[in-house]
């Protein structure tokens, strides 16, 4: 890890109780540093800095998902169709991933629920992401609309081309890694509707 050079230079002035072996120590590291060393690529500053303030990204979004409850299997294992779903879900595809969210129903009365009156199809929303996105898109997700806890259903794209179905598994596997990353639970829902937990 590199030290910065503030630190080097009040190290190298001395300071009371520091120790001569040390400041050695420290001018011996600071001529090695400034020797020989192999130039690393152009754009691996760049890199890093990207991968870190991705991490720093999902440190924050997991401590706000962490808020929502664990999953409650016995909520979303009794799901047999995607149209009944309600929590959020992910349909993968080569280029992106669609999140889709069906909002809770603001009106807590029995009422019309269901109904022309108050249809579910007007709570969902459709997102289409990158999956770089993926943790700023969660992030956006009211708590209401978790109400299975924090499990996601996770789907690849239907009536794909074959030569886009390499380019969705890898997807797949970047949005499982991802949500993984961020303490989500991934069901994996099947083509046939049938969930694999």
């Amino acid at each position: 890890m590199p030290t910065h050079p503030a630190s080097l230079i009040s190290l190298r002035h001395g300071h009371p109780g520091r120790s001569p072996l040390l400041l050695a120590a420290v001018a011996l590291l600071s001529l090695g540093l400034s020797g020989c060393t192999r130039s690393a690529p152009a754009g691996a500053p760049a890199e890093h800095a990207a991968a870190a303030q991705q991490q720093q990204l999902n440190d924050e979004v997991r401590k706000e998902l962490d808020l929502i409850p664990p999953p409650s299997k016995t909520r979303y294992l009794a799901v047999r169709s995607l149209s009944s779903w309600e929590n959020p879900y992910i349909t993968v595809q080569g280029e992106m991933v669609t999140v889709h969210v069906t909002l809770a129903d603001a009106n807590t009365s029995d009422l019309g629920q269901g109904s022309m009156l108050r249809p579910v199809g007007a709570r969902r929303q459709n997102l289409d992401i990158r999956v770089g996105e993926l943790a700023s898109a969660l992030n956006a997700i009211p708590q209401s609309a978790w109400p299975y806890g924090r499990v996601i259903a996770v789907e690849e794209a239907h009536e794909a081309p074959v030569n886009a179905r390499l380019q969705i598994r890898r997807n797949l596997e970047k949005v499982m890694r991802s949500l993984g990353d961020l303490g989500v639970v991934v069901y994996e829902w099947t083509e046939g509707g049938a969930g694999l937990s």
